[in-house]
């Protein structure tokens, strides 16, 4: 997870505009081989992890975003995940695009997006949530409606009405957390006490850590144990290794996450989501695993490709097209 972003874009839409349709169903095939979808139309949808992935830190993996732009020309959904709940989507835009991926603001899924689309789609409906995290999440959750009260603003009622949470707070139908950079004992105590009070409990990822360019910093899995420890309540998790953020990455693009490519460099988040959807995955050793991790890695917990580099990916993806075309 890099938590250095780019400047915010506007949301834009994104057209699945690509030369292989045009050129018909014969060409289609012919070019890409992938996987089908609601009747003829023949499409591979990739979801691709990105800090280890199409970028390490401040720097892109050589040829991993010229491969997803040749995909995408030929007619793949190409759908950036990451459990990372601290930007808004549209600031990946201009880092990826600087690097050659294909990408637009609604192809970009992160904890945050697929927390804020699947509190707004779900029942019973959520109308107002206690947020603890960043100006990310806050975005995402109020660009599809939910009322936000920030957990900041919380703190600094409770601390100045003699801690009282009921009213610092308010009612809230969902406390969500994900990485506050500014956790406080005081964000602790009401985001707790309104998980107690009967709020529902949403947690955007579960990591424990996350990569630094100084070492392993405490993630967002950090922040949610300790709030699960004060309200005595386990949280449902959005982002990987759950299906969740798959599963809403993909609905997003009207697509079926079975029939999708999981592209992550992690045993731990990436190749289990895949598997907790029934989708095929490419373990990219790019990233945070070792090849000693994926020798000891039990046969049925293991990814359906390996690649080491950019040109393995894209052979991969050529192999793992071809195999579901003859389906």
């Amino acid at each position: 997870m890099n938590l250095a972003g780019p400047a915010s874009a506007l949301r834009t839409g994104h057209g699945r505009a690509t030369a292989a349709r045009r050129c018909g169903r014969g060409r289609i095939a012919a070019a890409s081989h992938v996987l089908r979808r609601s009747g003829s139309i023949l499409t591979m949808l990739l979801l691709v992890d990105l800090d280890g992935v199409v970028y390490r830190a401040s720097e892109p993996v050589p040829g991993v975003a010229a491969v997803l732009a040749a995909r995408a020309a030929v007619g793949d959904d190409v759908v950036y995940v990451t459990n990372n709940s601290m930007w808004y989507r549209a600031d990946y835009v201009t880092r990826l695009a600087n690097m050659g991926a294909p990408v637009t603001p609604d192809r970009v899924v992160s904890s945050a997006r697929a927390t804020a689309l699947y509190l707004h789609d779900g029942q019973p409906e959520v109308e107002k949530v206690l947020v603890v995290g960043g100006a990310g999440l806050v975005h995402e959750l109020r660009d599809v409606g939910i009322e936000v009260v920030y957990s900041g603003d919380a703190a600094d009622r409770w601390n100045a009405n003699g801690r009282d949470a009921a009213s610092a707070t308010g009612l809230v139908d969902a406390v969500v957390v994900g990485l506050d950079l500014d956790f406080s004992y005081a964000r602790l105590a009401v985001a707790a006490e309104a998980i107690r009070a009967g709020s529902r409990f949403i947690a955007t990822n579960r990591d424990p850590v996350y990569p630094h360019e100084r070492g392993l910093m405490p993630g967002a899995g950090s922040i949610v144990a300790a709030i699960e420890a004060a309200s005595g309540r386990t949280p449902l998790s959005i982002g990987k290794p759950g299906p969740l953020l798959l599963e809403v990455a993909a609905h997003a693009v009207g697509g079926n996450v079975a029939e999708a490519v999981m592209i992550g460099d992690s045993l731990l988040t990436d190749v289990p989501a895949a598997h907790a959807v029934g989708a095929r995955s490419v373990l990219m050793m790019t990233g945070i695993t070792t090849r000693a991790q994926l020798a000891a890695q039990p046969a049925a917990d293991r990814p359906t490709e390996v690649a080491d580099d950019a040109a393995e990916l894209a052979a991969a993806l050529d192999r793992l097209a071809t195999a579901a075309h003859r389906t």
